[in-house]
């Protein structure tokens, strides 16, 4: 699975004009399934971002998770994540077929809401308008098959 992770202090997902998810502080997260991905992958891929040291301690050092500062996660299904730029136009045939990727979509975020993170999600498969405020910014791209 492919993520990119971003440290916000808000964001919110609309869909037809209708909010499906918003945040204050915490994690904005797009993610990917790709072909091969399974339940595994999305287990590590909510473990490691779920333990990501990247908000501000005391000494102003990138050494508190989400969990740390008492934050949530917004989570959009992105699958352009997936996207082979060997030309101009990318191609996306290594995502997931669209119902494994909605299942692993969902598992994940099951397993951040596990590990005791507030979650708020897009709509798998919509058109979404996804506005946040990058703190920082801090911004990290995360791909469970590297």
């Amino acid at each position: 699975m492919r993520a990119v992770v971003q440290r916000v202090s808000r964001a919110k997902v609309t869909v037809e004009g209708a909010v499906t998810g918003e945040i204050g502080a915490g994690l904005m997260i797009l993610v990917c399934a790709m072909q091969g991905d399974g339940e595994a992958q999305a287990e590590q891929l909510a473990a490691k971002i779920a333990k990501l040291r990247i908000f501000r301690d005391e000494a102003g050092k990138m050494n508190r998770s989400v969990k740390d500062i008492g934050g949530a996660c917004l989570i959009v299904s992105q699958f352009t994540l997936a996207a082979d730029l060997r030309g101009n136009r990318p191609g996306f045939s290594t995502a997931a077929a669209p119902d494994a990727g909605k299942r692993l979509y969902e598992y994940f975020t099951a397993r951040l809401q596990a590990e005791g993170l507030p979650t708020a999600n897009g709509i798998f498969g919509a058109d979404m308008a996804v506005e946040l405020v990058n703190d920082g910014p801090v911004t990290i791209w995360m791909d469970t098959a590297a």
